[in-house]
């Protein structure tokens, strides 16, 4: 079984909906992990976006990268660019990946206009993830 590691800044929303995706996706062929450089808590709104499409990531929890320093990954994806130039160094075989997703937590305008960028960032992300599993696992 692969080990799948996403990294974001804070690990709360980018990350987390990574995780969600390719987890679904994924199935029994990966073990998934999300972690940011930091850590934000998983952002509300990252969980009402996911169970809109039928995903619960409701039990997620926010972690830092070095809480997994002693897995051996066979994938990292960072899913923002600030993850991929702070993300600490730590030895592994891992394949990388980068795409960096806009942030939907930086959305602004009426409540409806950030959950439309909420869901128009997730798409995003779900078609990336569904690509990486099909070529990957």
């Amino acid at each position: 079984m692969k080990k799948v590691l996403v990294l974001c800044t804070g690990n709360s929303c980018r990350s987390q909906i990574a995780h969600g995706y390719l987890q679904k996706f994924a199935g029994d062929k990966a073990e998934v992990y999300s972690a940011g450089v930091e850590t934000h808590g998983v952002n509300p709104k990252a969980i009402a976006t996911m169970k809109e499409d039928g995903i619960d990531i409701s039990n997620h929890t926010s972690n830092n990268v070095l809480e997994y320093q002693g897995i051996d990954f066979d994938y990292v994806i960072t899913v923002c660019d600030n993850a991929k130039e702070r993300c600490p160094y730590f030895p592994s075989r891992a394949e990388k990946f980068h795409y960096n997703f806009p942030d939907p937590a930086k959305a602004t305008g009426t409540e409806e206009e950030v959950k439309r960028e909420f869901a128009r960032v997730r798409e995003l992300i779900k078609n990336y993830c569904l690509a990486f599993v099909k070529e990957h696992l």
